[in-house]
């Protein structure tokens, strides 16, 4: 046995908010109850597994197996991309912009963090959640059920298998198949390829949705806007004044 405060000083090679983090889920308590009870004694193997994952490079909200999101926590693994900040503004403007009782569909919803969010923050919505992974959809599910959400779920490539859709909203790979290996390690080694990259430009899965000719809200890479302009009504930025999530209400346009 070790005191809790030895054991946090002595760790290396992990940033010591992550080793708290990881001690605290161990102890089913708090970060600042650590804080508080330095001199509680704790088995000094506690978090080892842990820490060699975190040093591996794996994404600590897999080794939490959680992430939190537009106030809510998700449960996430390596079937599914990490839930990011900057995606909270696409949620943002779908609950503002959808219609009242509109059909929703989340295409490659993955975690589900985003049908999830929006059937619970718009009761009237009808949301369908979409995937081309059936291992994302087992996670999606287990967010569904234990935030008690009203979203129904399919298997799909994209809007292949879903009909009367009012409203797209998507955050879909946007990488450049180049750029992937300029990542960081904990992403371009342990999240899905698929979730990140759809192909040489990184827009080829915006396009399709885009050409569906149904309104949509979708989120877009740095530097992506000028490519997809035409099909597109107005870009918002987010909070760097970088443009974010593009909507379209093009109903047929070509």
């Amino acid at each position: 046995m070790t005191r809790l405060a030895e054991l946090r000083s002595r760790t290396r090679g992990v940033d010591p908010r992550d080793v708290d983090l990881l001690l605290a889920d161990a102890l089913g308590r708090s970060v600042a109850w650590l804080f508080a009870h330095g001199e509680f004694d704790v088995d000094e193997h506690l978090i080892d597994a842990q820490l060699r994952r975190r040093r591996a490079g794996e994404p600590l909200q897999y080794i939490r197996g959680r992430c939190d999101f537009y106030g809510r926590e998700f449960l996430v693994d390596d079937r599914v991309l990490i839930p990011r900040p900057e995606t909270e503004l696409l949620v943002e403007q779908a609950i503002a912009r959808a219609p009242r009782g509109a059909r929703v569909v989340d295409a490659g919803t993955g975690s589900g963090c985003i049908a999830v969010t929006l059937a619970l923050e718009r009761p009237d919505l009808r949301v369908v959640a979409v995937d081309i992974s059936v291992a994302a959809l087992a996670v999606a599910k287990r967010n569904r059920d234990r935030l008690g959400a009203r979203v129904a779920f399919a298997a799909s490539d994209l809007l292949d298998a879903v009909r009367d859709v009012d409203l797209v909203v998507s955050n879909p790979p946007y990488i450049p198949a180049a750029d992937i290996e300029t990542l960081q390690t904990e992403v371009k080694d342990h999240e899905p390829r698929a979730a990140l990259t759809p192909g040489p430009r990184g827009t080829e899965i915006i396009e399709r949705l885009l050409r569906s000719g149904l309104p949509s809200i979708i989120e877009i890479g740095y530097g992506q806007l000028e490519a997809i302009r035409e099909r597109v009504d107005e870009a918002v930025d987010d909070l760097a004044g970088i443009p974010r999530v593009v909507i379209s209400s093009a109903n047929g346009r070509k």
